[in-house]
């Protein structure tokens, strides 16, 4: 089955109408193109704002049943026949929540996941606003295949990427919010965050794709530039298709059954030695061989 793919990049301002009415607008492109799998950024309808510890932005998380972008979001899906991941700030109870939903292309509801990784460090204090997700790592099957898709610091953990895959994900999507490190801003992890997602791929003989933001976003303590990327790979992580740092939409032809066949007839599922995996049970190795600790 082929399968046409794109990743949206865009920067974000302080409105959050105008805000979504870019992603529908860049979305709406990528599905005139004939984009059948739209993937927007991390959190894209409001600035990224885990620059600061501010309590006032908690009054940004809104419910799954009352966020305006998933209300909007469900509506193009439904109305293009496109499947959208749509990243958003869930307030449930009394509980926040970094989530996306996934809408199928008749623009059916599929599922909530929550960002099980939570970022802490300069720029990036994501653990005074987000509890750690409780849903667990899972793959919705939507029209164009089945998709496993997590949230920007969990595309650092290969863990995440092989329980996706052994859940029968057919496709791995990542919407992020990644750029310039605020206490070194020599540094650039474009190329480092590029090749670790390229390893999920060329691990489980999924492909790949990455949405990340762009622009400079300033805040009282700390400001960032977003350095865009966005990619598509293959499934053995080769770059099929990669964006700059400016405003836009990328896309790739995917054929899902010609690598299900790759997958299966490299053997790396058939090889694998869970019963020697215990140590990944802990934080620190320690595992005696056995499945059992030290």
């Amino acid at each position: 089955m082929m399968v046409k793919v794109a990743a949206v990049q865009m920067s974000v301002g302080p409105n959050e109408e105008e805000n979504i009415a870019k992603a529908l607008h860049w979305a709406g492109l990528a599905a005139d193109a004939g984009a059948q799998i739209i993937l927007l950024q991390e959190l894209f309808s409001t600035p990224y704002f885990c620059k600061d510890q501010d309590p006032r932005f908690l009054a940004l998380a809104r419910s799954r049943d009352e966020h305006p972008a998933l209300r909007a979001m469900q509506e193009l899906a439904r109305r293009r026949q496109v499947v959208l991941p749509v990243s958003f700030f869930e307030r449930a109870g009394n509980a926040f929540f970094n989530s996306l939903v996934v809408f199928d292309a008749d623009g059916r509801d599929l599922g909530l996941y929550r960002k099980a990784h939570i970022p802490d460090g300069p720029g990036y204090q994501e653990k005074f606003y987000f509890s750690p997700g409780d849903t667990g790592f899972q793959v919705f099957p939507t029209r164009y295949g089945r998709l496993g898709v997590a949230i920007c610091w969990d595309q650092w953990f290969p863990e995440a990427a092989r329980i996706m895959a052994l859940r029968g994900a057919e496709i791995l999507l990542y919407p992020t919010a990644i750029g310039s490190e605020p206490q070194a801003p020599e540094v650039d992890s474009r190329g480092h965050w590029t090749r670790v997602m390229q390893g999920h791929a060329a691990a489980n003989l999924v492909p790949v794709i990455a949405a990340n933001r762009i622009g400079r976003e300033i805040g009282r303590d700390a400001e960032i530039t977003f350095y865009g990327g966005s990619f598509i790979t293959d499934p053995t992580g080769a770059l099929l298709a990669t964006a700059g740092r400016d405003e836009g939409w990328i896309s790739a032809d995917l054929d899902l059954h010609a690598i299900a066949a790759q997958r299966i007839e490299w053997g790396l599922f058939r090889d694998r030695r869970p019963d020697l995996y215990g140590a990944l049970h802990s934080l620190d190795g320690g595992d005696r061989g056995d499945g059992t600790h030290w």
